[in-house]
């Protein structure tokens, strides 16, 4: 009796052993806080779906590039596109996973969202230290009606390595000339005053608690937070709100196709109804693969959130990538992710 439970028991060993290799393939990801909300609700679903679990590490796109780079991961992501020398330097190709919005975000009590409108100039003086109070006459000249205090102005940005201040910073360069000779464009900068927060969550937390606060996160953050947005006047001189239209009107006339490594920035962009700090956020992966399985299943992940996702991805305000790119990132996968004999993984 004895002989034959324990020959059961190493026969159900050995079929676990067996089916091992058949069950679901868990993968990690790292980098840009920008698109966590939109790559958190694509990862439940799809775990309920597939069975495979999506662990994706929300530290900023800095962060992201570390680690893909040091291959502690399966895939990164940034909001600052890398170019083509970076891509060819560490064995990586990039795509576009999904289009967002940076926006501006106030404390401001009385005035609720989109109570406040700014332009380009006022945010980059504001972030400056040149304008430090709400009821500054550059303010007050755009907001007529708008009961404006002389609280002071507490300016909340980004501590980490970040593509959201990437983006925010891209796009004040383009519109201040003070900014661009000044403090300039990346993903760290010396800023002039004010509080540090991690991730777009640490901004977003500081300026719901700090009165007088502004700062800049992606649009799902003021949504989750309940934070109040400013309006913006965009390159054409109209006062927009930040909602899925205007980041799509400020990603159409986008070419994908023409930009080594498809790094496509979309802040400043010409259309009447434009958001003007629009932008994409990108995977990294790498060429050679040193475990193809794994790889695999990144990009089984990413084609199914192409395939079904975009109703969740509309549901946060952000912007899924149009049919015609996800047939050029396909067909970059196919040409460019491969294992240890060269086979493609796609």
């Amino acid at each position: 009796m004895r002989i034959n439970a324990f020959s059961r028991i190493a026969a159900l060993a050995a079929a676990a052993t067996i089916s091992a290799p058949a069950l679901a393939v868990d993968i990690t990801g790292a980098g840009a806080t920008f698109p966590y909300p939109i790559y958190a609700k694509w990862a439940e679903a799809y775990r309920k779906q597939s069975g495979v679990r999506l662990n994706y590490q929300s530290i900023g796109s800095g962060g992201g590039i570390k680690q893909i780079t040091a291959k502690t991961v399966q895939f990164g992501a940034s909001d600052k596109p890398l170019d083509a020398a970076d891509l060819k330097k560490y064995g990586l190709m990039q795509f576009p996973a999904i289009m967002g919005g940076v926006v501006p975000v106030y404390n401001i009590k009385g005035i609720g969202a989109g109570e406040i409108t700014l332009t380009g100039t006022m945010l980059a003086d504001i972030y400056l230290g040149k304008i430090k109070k709400w009821n500054d006459a550059a303010i007050v000249a755009f907001n007529a009606g708008v009961r404006l205090s002389d609280q002071a102005i507490t300016v909340v940005h980004r501590s980490d390595g970040s593509g959201t201040t990437f983006l925010f910073a891209n796009y004040l360069s383009k519109v201040s000339d003070e900014w661009q000779s000044k403090i300039g464009e990346g993903t760290s900068l010396g800023w002039p005053s004010g509080v540090g927060g991690k991730g777009n969550e640490g901004v977003a937390n500081y300026v719901s608690r700090i009165d007088g606060a502004i700062g800049y996160v992606e649009y799902a953050y003021a949504k989750q937070n309940k934070l109040a947005t400013a309006k913006l006047v965009n390159r054409e001189g109209t006062t927009v709100s930040p909602n899925e239209n205007s980041f799509k009107s400020a990603a159409a006339g986008a070419d994908w196709r023409k930009t080594p490594g498809m790094a496509v920035l979309l802040t400043n962009q010409p259309g009447k109804l434009a958001w003007p700090i629009t932008g994409a956020s990108f995977i990294l992966m790498h060429t050679k693969q040193q475990n193809p399985e794994r790889g695999r299943e990144v990009l089984k992940f990413f084609d199914w959130a192409f395939a079904s996702g975009d109703r969740m991805a509309a549901e946060l305000d952000y912007v899924p990538m149009p049919e015609s790119v996800v047939v050029l990132i396909k067909s970059a996968w196919k040409a460019q992710i491969k294992d240890a004999t060269g086979k493609p993984l796609y």
